[in-house]
């Protein structure tokens, strides 16, 4: 059976929205809903370590009263809490603190990003066994269906000043461009050796994806909080993302 890290990154410093990590959505902290699905896959998987990677104080003690399975005695270091350390770092230095800690190496490595929590238990299952699938690649990432399309209707400026699309191509209706997608942020999964490749991005040349099968989008502005709201408290979503 393999052995499984989750890892749920939560820094105190959000600018976009202040706080936004507990900010309080449908009667929960916004962090209750990544704690959930990742406490129903190990309850499901076994052989799951869950462990809090944050510099603050408050989101530790909130999560402490969520979750008596998460591991919250990881501090992040301030140099990997700021607004330019990269989330690959974080997650890099969670995954030491546990290998050490609890005497083993990981096979693989999820990742909830607390700020997109529409997610479920089966999208994770669903990922993780096409990563298993897949001997070549390094990781696999959620994704979404994109609402612009750089083959036909994204423009970006040229070294004249003009302005063309972002991908050449003689495509003349949307539909016969070739497919591309948002990244969610909802959830990224590595197997072991992402790490020791030297990887710098979560994209690397050996990168699978999972289309989300439902509405999945990450909170980066207050009206996005907002919307996430409405939908959750006015039974709007297509899908159970938390079952009690």
């Amino acid at each position: 059976m393999a052995d499984i890290l989750i890892t749920i990154c939560a820094r105190g410093g959000s600018k976009g929205i202040p706080g936004k990590n507990i900010k309080m959505l449908n009667n929960k902290p916004l962090i209750y809903y990544s704690l959930q699905v990742a406490q129903q896959f190990a309850n499901k998987k076994g052989n799951t370590q869950i462990v809090l990677s944050t510099d603050d104080a408050e989101i530790k003690n909130v999560v402490k009263e969520l979750s008596a399975t998460t591991d919250i005695e990881y501090s992040r270091p301030e140099i990997l809490a700021n607004d330019t350390a990269g989330k690959l770092d974080a997650i890099t230095d969670a995954k030491n603190y546990a290998e050490e800690k609890y005497q083993k190496k990981y096979d693989y490595v999820i990742d909830l990003d607390v700020t997109s929590p529409l997610r479920n238990l089966q999208d994770l299952e669903n990922a993780l066994q096409l990563l298993e699938r897949n001997s070549e690649a390094y990781n696999i990432f959620s994704v979404s269906p994109a609402n612009r399309n750089p083959y036909f209707n994204m423009v970006e400026e040229n070294d004249n000043g003009y302005y063309s699309l972002c991908k050449k191509g003689l495509f003349l209706t949307r539909q016969s461009a070739p497919k591309v997608f948002d990244m969610n942020a909802s959830f990224y999964i590595f197997k072991n050796n992402f790490f020791s490749t030297g990887n710098k991005t979560v994209i690397t040349e050996k990168s699978l994806v999972y289309e989300v099968p439902h509405i999945c989008f990450d909170l980066d502005h207050p009206i996005d909080f907002e919307i996430m709201s409405f939908l959750i408290e006015n039974s709007k979503l297509n899908f159970d993302f938390i079952q009690e």
